[in-house]
């Protein structure tokens, strides 16, 4: 990592900025500087507006990527740096409003169905029950399943808030199945990876684990991890099994 962005990491971190954030950031910086191959301090606002042009007619990101791209290139000048631009000369693209993918019941049901395994299923049945996001799914860990008060503690989550989400009884009894089934040490969901030994499973992999599902299940529509928060609760529908430890009881 260089010299500037070793300073920009730091002002993330001084801000609480989130870690997906900070990478992103980072990301964009560097992409900002490869597209110059020049140093980035040596930029200013008239490579920023062809930086933005370049993006959304060359490389065709959508304008909520670009706006991404813009506060991290934003944040580099102003906190890194301390150099203040007009930004209203930079203007932000607009993002059109969409109504959101909402699945029916019966594609839920299909989805899930369609899970290859008991960990994906797990995985699927988390998210829609929940309505947690992708990468609050990513770090949640054993002791974060609260059976008593028939919740799951999120933490950190959007807005570096903790939270707590329903436990419904009938992903108590997927996730005791899976337990027994997969034997997770720390975190629920660990990767498969074995590069990625004892590490959660990554943000790629949940993406991937829904879209190949969705296309078992024959469900044209675009499907994602986010695509489950629209949800109808028909998993909030109770359940003969009832234990009150989610590592000891029946499953």
């Amino acid at each position: 990592m260089t010299h500037l962005r070793k300073m920009m990491l730091d002002e993330l971190q001084r801000r609480n900025y989130a870690h997906t954030t900070a990478e992103a950031y980072i990301r964009a910086l560097r992409n900002f500087t490869a597209y110059y191959r020049v140093p980035p301090d040596r930029l200013g606002p008239k490579q920023i507006r062809e930086y933005q042009l370049y993006l959304l007619q060359k490389k065709k990101l959508s304008p909520k990527t670009v706006r991404q791209h813009m506060a991290a290139i934003k944040f580099f000048f102003e906190h890194t740096l301390k150099r203040y631009f007009h930004w209203e000369q930079i203007p932000y693209p607009k993002i059109p409003k969409r109504l959101p993918t909402v699945l029916s019941m019966d594609e839920v049901r299909q989805l899930i169905d369609a899970a290859g395994n008991l960990f994906h299923r797990a995985i699927l049945m988390t998210l829609y029950s929940t309505g947690m996001r992708r990468a609050e799914l990513m770090h949640l860990r054993l002791d974060d399943i609260d059976s008593q008060r028939k919740v799951i503690r999120i933490h950190q989550g959007k807005g570096s808030k903790d939270r707590d989400v329903p436990l419904s009884p009938m992903l108590l009894e997927t996730l005791r199945e899976y337990w027994l089934w997969k034997k997770p040490q720390t975190v629920l969901f660990p990767s498969n990876y074995q590069i990625r030994k004892g590490q959660c499973i990554s943000g790629k992999g949940i993406f991937e684990i829904c879209r190949a599902c969705a296309q078992r299940a024959g469900i044209k529509k675009k499907i994602g991890p986010h695509t489950l928060r629209h949800y109808l609760p028909f998993l909030t529908m109770s359940c003969h099994a009832t234990p009150t430890s989610f590592l000891q009881g029946s499953a």
